[in-house]
């Protein structure tokens, strides 16, 4: 395995001794080469992204594991699905070593344990319609290599994010993402490259597979859940963006239908709330298919 995010960076050997000015255009300098390694990798995102969508189809469950930094990413990003695409909590779940706690503060020892991640895979009831991704930038995080391990005893299908190449995490896993960064301006801190590219990765891999599930209608969310005053108008707003009616009319359908995907079709295809839902049930939830059913 070659280890590139503990190597020092030469470009920034004297960091203690630049001016701020000088370190942020280092920094800005180090991070434009992020986009260019994730599309190195694309193609490996790629094979993962259709394993979700399959998992999905199948009533399967994303499940993201990682320790410090990547655990809390893959945490992030899987608490962002449920008011983004309406999704329940336990579609896309985050694990991350130590927990809970290990959210806000380090647990010691956490990440060194296999066993950890097979019991907290065990506490969700991993089965084998689910897909679990291991996130370690240094691709050998004990805890990570525990989670897939158990996921490919059970049988799920497993994927990997890592940013150094020939990773153990990599061997462990059936798609496998390696997304080389580099050193990092302070050497080791792979909250830095290395994470804003697991950001970046996990973005391309929830989003295109909510996409590919029916949660969007055209490039609009179209699942969004108006949990608060601000995704109530965000939904209103969607609805006229897609069908081309006034706001006045956007919130009356909406008030009556409480669902933006149900509104549209109401409004597109021209029928009454019952005819939407059914619709929608027969071509589960794809609004695009439910207007051609509708309308045909």
């Amino acid at each position: 395995m070659k280890n590139f995010t503990e190597q020092r960076n030469p470009a920034s050997m004297n960091l203690d001794q630049m001016s701020i000015a000088e370190i942020l255009e280092l920094m800005n300098d180090q991070d434009r080469q992020i986009p260019q390694a994730i599309y190195q990798a694309l193609p490996d995102i790629k094979q993962l992204i259709e394993a979700v969508v399959a998992s999905f189809n199948n009533g399967g469950r994303l499940i993201y594991i990682g320790a410090g930094t990547s655990g809390r990413l893959g945490i992030l990003d899987a608490a962002e699905c449920v008011p983004t695409f309406g999704t329940p909590p336990e579609m896309v779940v985050g694990l991350i070593a130590g927990g809970e706690q290990a959210i806000q503060e380090a647990v010691e020892g956490a990440e060194d344990s296999k066993e950890l991640a097979e019991e907290d895979l065990k506490a969700l009831n991993l089965n084998d319609k689910d897909v679990v991704v291991g996130i370690a930038a240094s691709g050998r995080t004990p805890y990570v290599m525990g989670g897939l391990e158990y996921a490919q005893k059970m049988g799920a299908q497993t994927g990997a994010i890592s940013n150094n190449e020939n990773t153990k995490i990599s061997a462990a896993a059936d798609y496998p993402i390696e997304v080389i960064t580099g050193p990092e301006v302070l050497t080791g801190s792979t909250r830095l490259k290395a994470g804003t590219s697991q950001k970046l990765v996990l973005n391309m891999i929830s989003t295109i597979s909510m996409v590919k599930i029916g949660k969007a209608y055209e490039n609009l969310m179209v699942d969004v859940q108006a949990t608060n005053e601000k995704l109530v108008d965000r939904s209103k707003r969607i609805i006229a963006e897609a069908t081309g009616v006034a706001y006045d009319e956007a919130e009356s359908v909406f008030d009556e239908a409480q669902s933006v995907k149900l509104a549209i079709v109401m409004i597109l295809a021209d029928v009454s709330k019952e005819k939407a839902e059914q619709a929608l049930a027969e071509t589960e939830g794809l609004v695009r298919e439910a207007i051609q059913k509708l309308t045909l």
